[in-house]
């Protein structure tokens, strides 16, 4: 039996075929096909009728294989040019490029830049600054951010979802957001990248959730204040690993008003910092404050009885001379308080 391959077909060499032609062994030559035309062949020695079967398996596995690398290969491509696109609207500039251009590339990858999206931002650290992690299993850093970004990309999997990674141990997402859905709502399945992240590798990943937009600058500003959320959560060392923006507007502006501005405003608690207690009557003036002034709301908040709030209160009067029910003297306090969290931090 004998048949070309040269248009997809089998061919076959018998033991005496074999014996006519030099450096030929008996068996069988299937084509590989992909997308109807024939790429290659897969070669068994043997005779014909015996291997056929076996021949018909390899080439079938082998068609598998090959789909599978052209799949992988598409997917990267798309990949790398969703970060390029991410990393544009990261660094949009009106005067440098156009949004029109950025929307017009954007809608070539399938994605629609006029729908509305809200940025997100995740970060992947040691805890305790200490890459070697003692007494942990060392674990290969690559392939912990690897993990983190297959774990933010099954999370945020939506077709007009952009997920990048923007530096070793970052991600973006500009993730598409429905009408009528809250930024809040993304809150549990960014607390749940963080928990797997944690389980997986005994890294922290701490989160930044920027403000809905739908257009090219408005997605550039939504990725800096995920970012901005993302710094200051961690620099005020809050319990949870997700921050959102919208929470942290006044940090914000206070960072955003440099160190001169704020140190003039620390004055106002410069007696008070030099008591012991000074965390302690810090966190009252801020839970009065974020309360709305509210005697049992800020003593849910601090978990603590409303006498020992009355007490601390009084004490805080006592050396400031202000009166804490004096709101506009209150909100000077407060945003005093918040300076010096966020200098603390950068102590």
């Amino acid at each position: 039996m004998r048949r070309g391959h040269a248009h997809g077909e089998l061919a076959a060499h018998s033991a005496a075929q074999a014996q006519r032609l030099r450096g030929v062994r008996p068996g069988i030559t299937l084509p590989v096909i992909m997308d109807g035309q024939a790429v290659g062949t897969v070669g068994i020695t043997g005779p014909p009728a015996q291997v056929r079967r076996f021949g018909l398996l390899v080439r079938r596995q082998t068609e598998i294989l090959l789909r599978e690398s052209v799949m992988l290969r598409s997917r990267l491509v798309a990949e790398r040019a969703a970060e390029r696109l991410f990393a544009d609207v990261a660094a949009y500039d009106p005067q440098v490029v156009e949004s029109e251009f950025l929307a017009f590339r954007a809608a070539e990858l399938g994605f629609d830049l006029r729908l509305r999206r809200v940025a997100v931002a995740f970060e992947m650290a040691v805890p305790g600054g200490d890459r070697r992690r003692q007494g942990a299993p060392g674990r290969d850093m690559v392939l912990a951010r690897s993990e983190l970004l297959r774990t933010v990309r099954e999370v945020f999997a939506g077709s007009q979802d952009i997920v990048a990674s923007t530096a070793p141990g970052r991600i973006g997402v500009l993730h598409r957001l429905p009408a009528g859905r809250p930024v809040t709502s993304l809150v549990d399945g960014c607390r749940r990248v963080a928990d797997v992240i944690a389980a997986q590798d005994g890294l922290t990943t701490r989160v930044g959730i920027g403000e809905p937009a739908d257009t090219v600058a408005g997605l550039h500003e939504s990725y800096q204040d995920a970012r901005d959320a993302l710094r200051l959560g961690a620099r005020l060392a809050r319990a949870p690993a997700v921050h959102l923006i919208a929470d942290l507007r006044v940090h914000q502006v206070l960072r955003a008003a440099g160190q001169p501005v704020r140190s003039r405003l620390l004055d106002l608690t410069a007696a008070l910092r030099a008591e012991a207690d000074w965390p302690l009557l810090r966190d009252t003036i801020t839970a009065w404050s974020e309360s709305g002034f509210n005697l049992v709301r800020a003593s849910a908040a601090l978990h603590i009885h409303r006498n020992t709030i009355v007490y601390r209160m009084g004490k805080i009067e006592q050396i400031t001379g202000r009166p804490l029910r004096d709101h506009r003297a209150t909100m000077a306090l407060y945003l005093a308080c918040l300076a010096d969290q966020l200098d603390g931090a950068d102590g």
